[in-house]
């Protein structure tokens, strides 16, 4: 009768160090993942950022490009070089995601008013500057869109049994989407074959 108390006793001792390896292996496999897809979003905003500051860095000469050119359209000009500066200015990520959509804003009209400017649209500076900033635009694109499928998969696992529970533990919290404002209809230029 003590032997198979002892083989049940043995028993239930391995199957308890078992699930308690298996329950340490599931908690670090859960934690490893959570670190990546946090290194991952922010490896993206990093490359985000990049890019940014590389379209931020065009801004000023694409403007003086304009300036010889656009003598009434100022206002233009004067919107583009203050959505520069606040975005010069922004902290966090949600502020620098606001400033981006006033920069794209600016930059759109800029280049929708030079339509009107047939010698600025044959001025090859100004031609190679709107390509490297649009080439640029792309490629932040495409970049958000990695953004934000890295914070959406991250935001839905810590919210998630049982990575919640290590992701508590490791302090994680929500992160945001990076958002393009969508423009209203009086914000589209409208066209015209005039």
């Amino acid at each position: 009768m003590s032997m198979i108390v002892s083989v049940s006793v043995l028993i239930t001792a391995v199957i308890s160090v078992l699930l308690f390896i298996g329950i340490i292996i599931l908690g670090i496999s859960i934690y490893n993942s959570l670190i990546t897809l946090n290194v991952n979003i922010d490896r993206s905003l990093s490359n985000i950022d990049v890019l940014l500051k590389q379209r931020f860095d065009e801004i000023p000469r694409l403007v003086e490009v304009c300036k010889g050119y656009m003598a009434h359209e100022r206002e233009t000009l004067q919107k583009v070089v203050e959505a520069r500066n606040i975005f010069i200015n922004v902290g966090a990520n949600a502020e620098k995601f606001s400033a981006n959509s006033a920069l794209d804003k600016a930059l759109d009209s800029l280049f929708a008013v030079s339509e009107g400017y047939p010698e600025l649209k044959a001025n090859e500076e100004f031609m190679h500057l709107q390509r490297r900033i649009t080439a640029i635009e792309n490629q932040i694109a495409e970049r958000r869109e990695f953004y934000n499928a890295s914070v959406a998969i991250f935001n839905t696992r810590i919210h998630q049994i049982p990575d919640m529970v290590i992701a508590n533990m490791l302090g994680y919290e929500v992160k945001p989407m990076f958002k393009v404002e969508t423009k209203s209809e009086s914000d589209i230029n409208p066209v015209s074959f005039s």
